[in-house]
């Protein structure tokens, strides 16, 4: 039997200006990789912000291994990478081997201390994310590709089941972009790590993710990207042409 890591019944969130999801209902098994695209404005990051329990969810549920979001509290299980780079303050007096480890002391209880076995913890992600080399760097000295790996190698460190990555890569240049995704997939792959990933490259996202949920408010499509090549509901949307290009199947 297939685990349910993520799942969703009629999840509606909405803010003062309005309905921002409605009726949202999909599951997500262990190994998934989904990529969630849509339109500007079509609630994307509302959603993993929800399932998160950053934003409250004003219809429906959403549970992550079983317990309701809103009560969630197995947080080391969950690696999460935010949307914006802006978050990440670039004078902060820290190297990057102290930012991925800011990542185990967060799970630790008082007082939190850093032994060996986490610095060698750290020393081996950054070794497999390929940025053992800039480890003594200021952050705030790296580009915006070595940022996004740094931040990543954070959300990785507690060796999450389920990883959700908020629109890692809008702001780095099309080959750094499609290095990233190449990462995400093999750390899918070889780690069985669950993925969440929120993008705009709905014409990329079908080379690397096993499953797509397309939003526009609602759901339109949740599926393989077979199923999605094949549905006449999605040839309506985009034009076979198009549709084919987005699957990368055939």
């Amino acid at each position: 039997m297939p685990v349910e890591i993520v799942a969703t019944e009629g999840l509606g969130c909405s803010y003062r200006e309005g309905c921002v999801l409605e009726d949202i209902s999909f599951t997500v098994t262990a190994g998934d990789y989904v990529g969630i695209v849509g339109p500007n404005g079509s609630g994307k990051s509302t959603l993993v912000q929800a399932l998160l329990g950053l934003v409250p969810v004003s219809s429906g549920a959403a549970r992550l291994f079983g317990s309701r979001c809103d009560g969630f509290n197995q947080w080391g299980r969950v690696g999460y990478l935010p949307q914006s780079l802006h978050l990440l303050n670039p004078v902060f007096p820290a190297t990057v081997a102290e930012v991925v480890g800011l990542g185990l002391l967060s799970l630790k209880s008082f007082p939190r201390r850093f032994t060996r076995h986490d610095r060698n913890t750290v020393d081996a992600l950054l070794e497999e994310l390929g940025i053992y080399d800039i480890r003594t760097k200021l952050i705030g000295e790296l580009s915006g590709g070595q940022q996004q790996r740094v931040l990543l190698a954070r959300a990785m460190v507690n060796e999450p089941e389920l990883l959700i990555l908020d629109e890692p890569t809008a702001a780095l240049d099309p080959e750094t972009r499609q290095r990233f995704y190449q990462m995400i997939a093999d750390i899918n792959r070889t780690r069985g790590v669950t993925v969440l990933l929120v993008t705009h490259d709905t014409g990329v996202i079908g080379q690397h993710a096993s499953k797509m949920l397309y939003l526009d408010k609602r759901m339109l499509f949740y599926g393989s990207f077979e199923d999605f090549c094949h549905s006449p509901e999605m040839s309506s949307l985009f034009g076979e042409h198009s549709q084919h290009l987005m699957c990368h199947r055939h």
